[in-house]
């Protein structure tokens, strides 16, 4: 892998990779990467625009009606996706450094997500090498074959947020390359170094040139572009709700294809007989600090409302709030460090301000809110935010209804099943949700009653590659992982052969 986080000078800027070729930006603009830390920039990428998108879009426009890759036999797409797996593998330690640096993660989480890249890589592999190459479809008549086929859907263009790069980058390019597309991929401006290694393994494993294409630039230029561009076929989005708004409305002027995952405000349910033994309430008590506070919070599932059955509130959240006091904060790259900082000053800010409307609107501090002290280990210039616990919150509280993006846990009552599941429920999002419980049955009715794409029981955050990942409501469109990622990729062709034609005679003549 290119050591991408101390290149040259003369090609730090080459970031932009279109038709095979690794380019600097049509302007010569840059943008320095910065470590949110310490607030220093550790290197450098090329800030491309609309005309960098434009000739990207080109390239992969040539590649997928000229070139071999869309025809390419399964047998070979599927052995090179394993080749990026097995390169995936041998670059672990250096990739999720990387993804360290660039996000502010723990190197811990960054590797485990390259382990997640390679596992979802193989998958699709796996799931195309295995498929049937079609459905037929019973005409009635030996003289008739008729079948139902499954082809690639052209040009992709994939916009992936700042939070897990190189993760939401695998999510979209696996199965897009598995169905045979060529793509253009745009990652976060304040994150794109692992995207970019990422499309350096395609190349080293064979994928032919003009199939993978990178623009670095920022959303409102690069992926307004790509959203709107008459040469794409399918848009593919990740991030937020006002920006996903944004890319349907452009690409709906070319009835493009739309995979849309957005944010989420997700429940974390935790009723008493959950907590009835030491261990039970330990564990989910544990489960609950990782639900809100892996990567800071930074996380599009993460378990941010915290719904606990009154009886077990008191005790539930006092021992919450004394082990979210003693979570090691952090640079990523340290040993110890259990937590990281936010991506940027900006998102570090407004964490802040929800943490101070809550409290405006009777919030209860419990532990946090604020700027923790500095350290050897968390320098003062780095955005860092203590990981933060607010009682007594409501539904009409800002930090209850919209997405915070950070190390921020609400805490709202029940008392009832039903009054459970209507505050779990009461959210404009849909996208995952857990339910703690030693009530088998009432696991299951909680979970069938959840309007959430994601629905964990006496669990939070593992997925599967082999399951979908989608939401209800401003949640999404799309549909990410398991056959149905593969199927967003993919148009549906019905081939109908006559083996002995004859006239029809409708008409005289």
């Amino acid at each position: 892998m290119a050591d991408t986080t101390h290149h040259r000078a003369d090609t730090a800027r080459t970031t932009i990779h279109a038709g095979g070729e690794w380019l600097h930006a049509a302007s010569g603009a840059t943008r320095e990467i910065v470590d949110p830390a310490d607030a220093l920039p550790f290197a450098v990428v090329a800030e491309g625009d609309e005309k960098d998108a434009d000739l990207a879009v080109d390239a992969a426009r040539r590649a997928f009606d000229e070139g071999a890759w869309p025809r390419t036999p399964v047998a070979e797409r599927a052995a090179l996706l394993r080749r990026v797996a097995d390169l995936l593998v041998r670059d672990r330690d250096e990739l999720g450094l990387l993804e360290s640096r660039d996000a502010g993660k723990t190197v811990e989480e960054g590797r485990v997500d390259v382990d997640c890249v390679a596992d979802a890589f193989r998958y699709f592999a796996d799931l195309v090498a295995a498929e049937a190459p079609g459905r037929v479809v019973d005409a009635g008549s030996p003289d008739i074959h008729s079948v139902v086929v499954h082809e690639p859907v052209g040009v992709c263009a994939m916009i992936t947020p700042w939070n897990y790069p190189l993760l939401q980058a695998s999510w979209k390019i696996a199965p897009a390359l598995a169905a045979g597309n060529t793509f253009v991929i745009k990652p976060s401006e304040i994150t794109p170094l692992t995207t970019v290694a990422l499309v350096e393994l395609l190349v080293e494993a064979g994928l032919p040139p003009g199939v993978a294409n990178i623009v670095t630039g920022p959303g409102h230029t690069v992926g307004a572009r790509l959203a709107e561009h008459p040469g794409v076929d399918l848009v593919s989005f990740t991030g937020g709700l006002a920006s996903g708004v944004k890319v349907a409305q452009a690409a709906a002027v070319t009835v493009k294809k739309v995979a849309l995952e957005l944010g989420g405000k997700n429940p974390n349910v935790v009723f008493a007989d959950a907590c009835a033994t030491d261990e039970g309430f330990d564990t989910a008590v544990d489960q609950a600090l990782n639900a809100a506070f892996i990567h800071s919070g930074q996380v599009c599932s993460a378990g941010a409302r915290l719904i606990v059955e009154e009886s077990l509130r008191e005790r539930f959240v006092e021992e919450l709030a004394r082990r979210a006091r003693k979570i090691r904060l952090g640079r990523g790259t340290e040993d110890g460090v259990e937590c990281g900082p936010l991506v940027s000053e900006q998102q570090r800010a407004k964490v802040e301000a929800y943490v101070d409307s809550a409290l405006r609107e009777g919030a209860v501090l419990r532990c946090g809110g604020r700027r923790p002290e500095p350290s050897p280990q968390r320098p003062e210039s780095g955005y860092f935010y203590e990981p933060t616990v607010l009682d007594g919150c409501h539904r009409e509280m800002r930090v209850v209804r919209e997405e915070v993006f950070g190390p921020v846990l609400t805490v709202e009552t029940f008392r009832t099943e039903d009054e459970a599941v209507a505050l779990a429920n009461d959210t404009e999002y849909g996208l995952a949700g857990a339910v703690w419980t030693a009530d088998a049955g009432r696991a299951r009715r909680v979970a069938g009653r959840l309007r959430h794409g994601t629905v964990w029981i006496n669990d939070f955050h593992p997925y599967l590659p082999q399951a979908e990942w989608g939401g209800f409501g401003r949640s999404g469109t799309g549909r990410e992982l398991g056959p149905a990622g593969l199927a967003e990729y993919r148009e549906t062709k019905h081939v109908y052969q006559n083996l002995a034609p004859r006239p029809v005679r409708w008409f005289a003549g």
